[in-house]
């Protein structure tokens, strides 16, 4: 695999050659959900896409859980393995599995037998309710192969291979969207249709970077001496999951409370929403990966202690972000409404419109969240993982808040809600920008 020394040579070069793969594969995944998305909204309607959208912020947000584990077990396997140290790598794999295991089977459990008050915390109108429980019913089904391919995954890029999980990830959103066409438009199953398609993928790419593992990497499965729990590296893989499963949390459980107030204007505004927001996290996922290549960059240069090259990074890592988020604005403000009419059909005008509307309040200020995500990797990569923390609980905050707030207002209305995301943004960036000039001495 190639490494990158990102300590010298030109900067913005060898940001962008180290970011690219990683924009790819999140593209990639990206893309599968704007497919996704696509074909439930052109095919089933309106009603059947604010049930999926709806479902899928749940998802997210449960899933999040699963991999901000998998992500800080990622850094101790890293750490193993880098310092072959053999036996506590065999033994932290064991621990972290049964650690995460067990919570993604507690998960489980939990959402089908919560699923009544789920809907109803949700406020998920009637209209949308039976959809979206026959959905979820599917869907649901498919947290443990979630877990099997996250858990994996980061085991493999925490020895530096980086380019499996991305081709497993690859074909099991070619099998999707293909189950998807079948099932929905071939089948006629409607939402159970779009459900059945995800969770087959999903164990696809499960079961197939399981079987990998075991062929390829004998060197990192656990010995029979190995297989037993260790309450030490419990103690650290805790420590190292806590803040990354707790920021993923913060942020997925924020936008869900969103949802629920979105679900409350009822179902052609979920299904506006729905296709907006796919259209709005496609469009920012670059600079979102540029912001993770960017905190590699500044963990590298912080190691070496070259202070200078870390601010001159910072310098032309916003510039970059700026230029290309400026671009990225102008285009999803411009054909905001031919967007959306990917996913409507003309029948769903007032969606479009709603969709629309929501395209150019967020598309607008897409640097602020760019921003965001350089401050970030930043905090990230100079062992101040809470700032970061600090800084999505301001985000998601002021979202959750002014949207309940400004919505509540008769003229405001659901644009209160469009509204409050980029001034949540705006108020993360000064906090960044205010705790970095401060403390860049030092």
């Amino acid at each position: 695999m190639k490494s990158y020394d990102l300590t010298e040579g030109s900067i913005m070069d060898k940001l962008l050659k180290f970011a690219f793969p990683i924009m790819v594969g999140n593209l990639l995944q990206q893309l599968y959900n704007v497919v996704d998305t696509l074909i439930v909204g052109r095919y089933l309607g309106e009603t059947a896409l604010a049930a999926v959208g709806s479902s899928y912020t749940l998802m997210v947000f449960i899933t999040s859980i699963i991999i901000g584990l998998c992500m800080g077990s990622s850094a101790f396997f890293s750490m193993q393995f880098g310092g072959k140290n053999q036996e506590r790598l065999e033994k932290g794999i064991y621990t972290a599995f049964v650690m995460i295991g067990i919570v993604a089977l507690i998960l489980n459990f939990f959402v089908y037998a919560a699923m009544g008050g789920i809907l109803i915390f949700l406020r998920v109108p009637q209209e949308v309710t039976a959809l979206m429980r026959e959905y979820l019913m599917w869907i649901f089904a498919g947290i443990m192969a979630v877990f099997a391919y996250n858990f994996v995954a980061s085991l493999l890029r925490a020895v530096g291979n980086s380019v499996i999980p991305l081709l497993f990830l690859g074909v099991s959103a070619i099998v999707n969207i293909v189950l998807d066409v079948l099932f929905i438009r071939g089948f006629e199953w409607g939402v159970s249709g779009a459900a059945a398609a995800t969770v087959i993928s999903q164990y696809l790419a499960g079961a197939g970077i399981v079987l990998y593992y075991y062929v390829k990497y004998p060197q990192l499965q656990v010995t029979r001496d190995n297989r037993q729990w260790d309450r030490q590296i419990w103690k650290e893989l805790t420590g190292l999951s806590t803040l990354t499963c707790l920021q993923q949390s913060i942020m997925n459980f924020g936008i869900l409370m969103v949802q629920g107030l979105v679900n409350s204007f009822g179902p052609v505004v979920m299904a506006a929403f729905a296709a907006a927001v796919k259209i709005d996290s496609f469009a920012y996922a670059p600079v979102q990966d540029f912001g993770n290549a960017f905190s590699t960059y500044v963990a590298q240069n912080y190691g070496a202690g070259k202070t200078e090259r870390i601010r001159r990074g910072m310098r032309d890592a916003v510039f970059g972000a700026f230029l290309f988020c400026m671009v990225i604005s102008m285009l999803v403000v411009g054909f905001g409404e031919r967007l959306m009419g990917l996913f409507l059909n003309e029948e769903s005008a007032e969606a479009i419109a709603i969709g629309a509307g929501y395209l150019r309040i967020e598309g607008a200020f897409y640097f602020g969240i760019g921003l965001l995500f350089l401050f970030y990797g930043y905090y990230r990569a100079i062992h101040k993982p809470g700032i970061s923390v600090i800084l999505t609980v301001i985000s998601l905050g002021t979202r959750v808040i002014l949207a309940y707030v400004l919505s509540a207002v008769q003229w405001i209305g659901v644009t209160g809600i469009w509204m409050s995301v980029p001034i949540g943004w705006a108020l993360a960036d000064i906090t960044g920008m205010w705790y970095y000039w401060r403390y860049k001495k030092h």
